[in-house]
């Protein structure tokens, strides 16, 4: 195991992923980012850990003095949770995969680009964002690792930041979060992050497979002994995950 969490007792361990802050959108943007808040406020009641599983802004670049505009609200919360002692996590996604140093800096958060294996108490949890796994999707893993290359990330930080910004909102315009679409047609078997949820326990027994990309609330059988859990999304669903001593469960935060 990558990392051993050992919950106290009444305390969970908490996780969500795809809010996509910084559609475009300000008016909406802004109350998301609020509805996040409160969650973020009702849950630190008890929970020990909060993981975040990417894609939690629309596009973040961490240019060597300048980090996008906006968000302040979500970036304040998350820092004052740190402060008071909660342990939180972050995994990069695709939108927000350059991520270089901020977070640990400014508000001592961890920043994970792969999928990890923890155990929390006797449970056993494989975890990540969810791009470019599993079978299929070839254009998108090609395009990632151009995305992930020094050399790409060092010619973008070369252009100014509201150029630069301005090339990446254009970009992810055509994602499928911005058109607002809540029905993701479920594909099945054919689940690509099913299928290496799969791949992954033929090898090492995990008792959940996290992970967020998806869009799509999810609980599927793998065996008779584990789980893959997705997260959904912010725009649409507001669903989450929590573990507490002996069990992880899809939720939905009823704003």
């Amino acid at each position: 195991m990558d990392r051993v969490i050992q919950l106290k007792e009444g305390n969970k361990v908490y996780f969500a992923s795809d809010f996509h802050l910084k559609t475009g959108a300000q008016q909406r943007d802004t109350v998301r980012e609020k509805i996040i808040i409160n969650w973020l406020n009702h849950i630190s009641n008890d929970a020990q850990e909060i993981i975040l599983l990417g894609d939690i802004f629309d596009f973040w670049f961490e240019y060597r003095q300048v980090i996008p505009k906006g968000c302040v609200r979500l970036l304040g919360k998350l820092a004052e949770l740190s402060d008071k002692g909660v342990n939180l996590s972050i995994f990069s996604g695709n939108h927000d995969m350059w991520m270089f140093g901020y977070f640990e800096e400014e508000m001592g958060i961890p920043v994970f680009h792969k999928p990890q294996s923890w155990q929390i108490n006797q449970l056993k949890i494989h975890l990540g964002h969810g791009d470019g796994l599993g079978p299929g999707d070839a254009s998108y893993k090609l395009l990632k690792r151009v995305f992930r290359s020094k050399t790409c990330q060092w010619l973008f930080s070369k252009v100014h930041p509201t150029i630069g910004m301005g090339i990446a909102h254009r970009w992810s315009s055509h994602s499928r979060i911005r058109s607002n679409k809540k029905e993701e047609p479920f594909l099945g078997d054919d689940e690509w992050l099913l299928q290496y949820c799969k791949l992954i326990e033929e090898k090492h027994h995990h008792d959940f497979y996290l992970f967020g990309h998806r869009h799509l609330p999810l609980e599927l059988p793998i065996n008779q002994q584990s789980k893959y859990i997705n997260l959904g999304e912010w725009m649409n669903y507001y669903t989450f995950a929590s573990i507490d001593k002996d069990n992880c469960q899809l939720e939905k935060w009823l704003q």
